[in-house]
C-alpha cells in the first residue's frame, strides 16, 4: 500500500486543496473486504488522544472489484483552516492521509502518510513555518 502527496514538502496551507495518489498492490482482489481512505488529525503526548476525521471514503468489496487495485487512485479534498500542526513538549497535533485495508480473513492493514497543516501565508514569497514550543 502506498500514498503519495502532491507536494514533496508535505506542507499545506489551511483552506488549500490536498491531492494524493494511493494504490494497493500485492493483494488479490478476492482477499479484500473493503478499503477506507481518510484525511485526519490526531494528538499525541500527555493526556487523552484526540482524533478527528476531516475526509472519509469507503470502498466496499463490490467497488474494489469494479475499480481494481493495480491502478493508481486519487484523493482530492479542501483542508480546513484549523487545527494547525503543532509540535510541543507536552502535546503534538499531527495530520495524515490514512489508508486502511480490510482483508476478507478479518485482518486490517493501515498506512499513514503524514503532512503539515500551516497557517496561510500573507506574502507571495513567504515560506511556511511549523511552530514548535
Amino acid at each position: 500500500m502506498s500514498i503519495e502527496l502532491c507536494r514533496e514538502s508535505g506542507i499545506y496551507e489551511g483552506g488549500c486543496e490536498l491531492t494524493a495518489n494511493w494504490r494497493v498492490s500485492r493483494v488479490t482482489l478476492d482477499r479484500v473486504a473493503a478499503i477506507e481512505l481518510s484525511v485526519l488529525w490526531y494528538t499525541e503526548g500527555k493526556g487523552d488522544t484526540d482524533l478527528n476525521v476531516h475526509f472519509f471514503q469507503r470502498f466496499e468489496q463490490e467497488q474494489v472489484l469494479r475499480s481494481g487495485l493495480a491502478d493508481r487512485q486519487s484523493l482530492h479534498c479542501v483542508l480546513p483552516a484549523t487545527p494547525l500542526s503543532y509540535h510541543g513538549r507536552l502535546i503534538r497535533l499531527r495530520w495524515c492521509v490514512r489508508l486502511r485495508l480490510f482483508m476478507a480473513n478479518g485482518r486490517e492493514v493501515v498506512t499513514n502518510q503524514p503532512f503539515f497543516l500551516v497557517a496561510p501565508q500573507s506574502g507571495q514569497n513567504g515560506t511556511a513555518v511549523i511552530r514548535s514550543v
